[in-house]
């Protein structure tokens, strides 16, 4: 048996927290053990625990943007160093030794002095697409090329970011779509009690967006493009559902305001990180993707397609691997939300066109992001290390 050490930025229960829930709960438990540690008290840690995961907690740092200054890297620099001792002390006093380090996300380092000083191997899981700053893309890039065993990314719009560095040899660089549980997210999950709870006609046409409250998720351009959709049509909802990072509430103040400010602000709903999901994905008749950047491989719109719904978003990314153009969704020109609008109109006009693209959006979730094939493809990446 082969024990594997997982790292991640969080303990939350958005994208990549999700997919490293599905994976450790998925392998075969006779052939792999996996050791999970976080950084942090969360969601998370509850549900790992929940299903029988070893699961611990130590305060390591994750690069984030507050570190970008002389006095963040020697904050940084001490904090992980002392981190990163006390995750050895906590394996070495439950007597585990770790034969492979799975590390979830860029945003994590402490996987290189462990690797180092376990003489274990190094797997990293590549969720993100780093433009700026620049210098970041490129010192993750040579860290990755530098020190990981193998390489794998969520899909072929990070690989070939990572191969524009220049720093990581392509060979070393494997793609592994994510996958999601088409039992959990599925047409026939009951939404009934969510019109009641938000007050909403059977007959509504509802589109929304889920995902973080950030610099780059897109929710204002969601809004400035279904806006105008809802003096169209009365019979259009809209839906916004997530939570900012701690220290970024103002996100969530600024959004509010604008809601509250729209002439159709009763037909706007807003509701912070929600744990059903899978309800709300089936209540929706669309999902929108209005992410600024390119989303790796947004876990959301696999939701979606596993919930049999349409998809509309920024044609950048991961999701025009996700999304066959006019097959189970459209796609508009990057950061243009008039033409973002123009395509949820389509579908908001078309009940035809949302069941078609529904139909066809399950169907490819099934045969290309499968969580059975994805968590197969990983425990055949930890056998050839």
């Amino acid at each position: 048996m082969k024990n594997i050490l997982y790292l991640h930025a969080g303990a939350e229960m958005y994208g990549a927290d999700k997919i490293l829930l599905e994976l450790v709960t998925g392998l075969d438990k006779s052939k792999y053990r996996p050791i999970v540690v976080l950084p942090e008290n969360g969601i998370l840690v509850e549900k790992l625990r929940e299903a029988g995961v070893e699961t611990y907690v130590v305060e390591y740092p994750i690069l984030r943007r507050k570190y970008f200054n002389p006095r963040g890297i020697a904050e940084y620099a001490t904090h992980y160093s002392s981190s990163s001792k006390e995750i050895m002390r906590l394996l070495e006093d439950k007597g585990i030794k770790i034969d492979i380090i799975h590390v979830n996300t860029t945003a994590v380092l402490e996987g290189i002095y462990l690797k180092r000083k376990l003489q274990a191997k190094l797997l990293w899981h590549v969720h993100e697409i780093i433009l700026k700053p620049k210098l970041i893309y490129k010192f993750i890039s040579y860290l990755i090329g530098k020190y990981a065993d193998e390489c794998i990314v969520v899909s072929e719009a990070v690989k070939k970011h990572l191969i524009n560095s220049k720093l990581i040899d392509p060979k070393r660089i494997k793609v592994i779509y994510n996958g999601v549980d088409s039992e959990t997210f599925s047409p026939d999950v009951d939404y009934g009690y969510l019109l009641q709870e938000w007050n909403i006609p059977q007959n509504a046409v509802k589109v929304g967006v889920i995902g973080r409250l950030n610099a780059w998720k897109g929710q204002n351009d969601f809004l400035d493009a279904t806006e105008p959709l809802l003096a169209k049509y009365d019979d259009l909802y809209l839906f916004v559902i997530g939570s900012p990072f701690a220290g970024q509430e103002w996100r969530l103040t600024d959004l509010k305001k604008r809601i509250a400010q729209s002439k159709f602000h009763d037909r706007i709903i807003f509701s912070e990180f929600r744990k059903d999901n899978a309800a709300v994905h089936n209540l929706l008749d669309i999902l929108v993707l209005p992410s600024t950047n390119p989303d790796p491989l947004p876990t959301v719109v696999l939701e979606a397609m596993a919930s049999g719904k349409p998809i509309v978003g920024y044609a950048h990314g991961g999701i025009c691997e996700m999304v066959e153009e006019k097959e189970n969704g459209l796609l508009a020109r990057v950061n243009d939300s008039s033409d973002l609008e123009l395509k949820i109109g389509e579908l908001v006009a078309s009940k035809k066109m949302r069941m078609q693209f529904g139909e066809t959006s399950r169907r490819r979730q099934l045969a290309k992001f499968s969580l059975i094939s994805f968590i197969k493809n990983f425990e055949n990446a930890y056998g050839e290390l």
